[in-house]
């Protein structure tokens, strides 16, 4: 079982990986690997967790240019794929059609022994793909919708495509759960009892979400969701700082009314509703995984006042951040 990635231009080989039999089916535990991408048109990582019939993939690459290579595979899998950043186009043999996927979307496709070419199309690219094996995958789709019944017979049938013909977009609770699996840091069968967890929870929310049958219906222009993703990773980014609305509006380039608004849209929640539930959730991580002190935890966060963090801290948690160090 193989993949393999050429350049169309020179046709050297960029990637190769040759993967156990059953597909990814381990013995020993979880194994993982990381390929560094360094060639004249970018710059990146692709890090691969795979264990008992699940294969995670994820990759950040800075491009100095469009990319056009060709791939191979000879097994068969479904993939749960989230392009976070960039965009991609993929065709082949055995694909009913051309698979197009842009920044923030997300499906679910069946593929088997596809061969053919992809795109890439952007100056940052960055996906999470998660291979499961078909066998294991059905044990989990619903049987009482057409869409879920005509994927389960695609599948069955080893016709390669998606699960639907209108990609997604990733939410919030996405991304979360994205995150927490990229940034694992468990080891052993606790980090595989983990990953399976979340794993599982990703795909009940791209099944909930499928299951709904509807487009949303926003109406906000592609420039201002791309502005509001933006303000939304500034944030991740920067916990320590200090951020008005207006402030943030203006680095991005919208207005105060937009950003409140299509925020709470695409993300059910208020800016700095959002942006105090992360700082919380990355104040517990400091406190557990590195063993920082309160006061160290909440200059991290953005309070200057250690008073001020910890009654934050209780009201998300329900109880002090000393708790947890205790």
């Amino acid at each position: 079982m193989g993949l393999r990635l050429y350049d169309i231009d020179s046709a050297s080989l960029l990637l190769e990986r040759n993967y156990p039999q059953t597909f990814f089916a381990i013995d020993d535990g979880i194994q993982e690997c990381t390929t560094h991408l360094g060639t004249s048109f970018g710059r990146g990582y692709y890090k691969e967790i795979f264990f008992d019939g699940i294969h995670i993939g994820y990759g950040h690459a800075n491009l100095y240019e469009r990319i056009l290579f060709r791939f191979e595979s000879d097994f068969e899998t479904v993939e749960m794929h989230f392009a976070m950043k960039g965009k991609s186009q993929a065709t082949g043999e055995t694909l009913p059609a051309t698979i197009n996927f842009e920044t923030y979307q997300h499906n679910i496709l069946y593929g088997n022994s596809i061969c053919g070419r992809m795109q890439w199309e952007s100056n940052e690219f960055q996906i999470c793909e998660i291979n499961l094996s078909p066998d294991f995958f059905k044990k989990f789709l619903p049987d009482n919708s057409i869409l879920f019944s005509d994927f389960r017979n695609t599948i069955e049938k080893k016709k390669s495509g998606l699960l639907t013909d209108v990609n997604r977009r990733i939410t919030h609770e996405m991304y979360d759960i994205i995150d927490s699996i990229v940034n694992c840091e468990r080891k052993g069968i606790f980090k595989k009892i983990y990953l399976e967890a979340r794993i599982m929870e990703l795909l009940l929310l791209q099944l909930e979400q499928l299951a709904q049958n509807t487009i949303s219906n926003t109406k906000l222009r592609k420039s201002d969701v791309d502005k509001i993703y933006a303000v939304r990773e500034f944030l991740l980014h920067n916990m320590d700082s200090n951020n008005t609305l207006v402030n943030l509006a203006h680095l991005v380039g919208t207005n105060e009314f937009t950003l409140k608004k299509g925020f709470k849209e695409l993300f059910g929640t208020t800016v700095f509703g959002f942006w105090n539930d992360a700082k919380m959730e990355h104040a517990k991580k400091l406190i557990l995984d590195k063993n920082m002190t309160i006061g160290e935890v909440s200059d991290a966060v953005g309070y200057k006042n250690q008073r001020h963090f910890s009654g934050a801290f209780r009201r998300k948690f329900g109880f002090p951040p000393s708790k947890l160090k205790s």
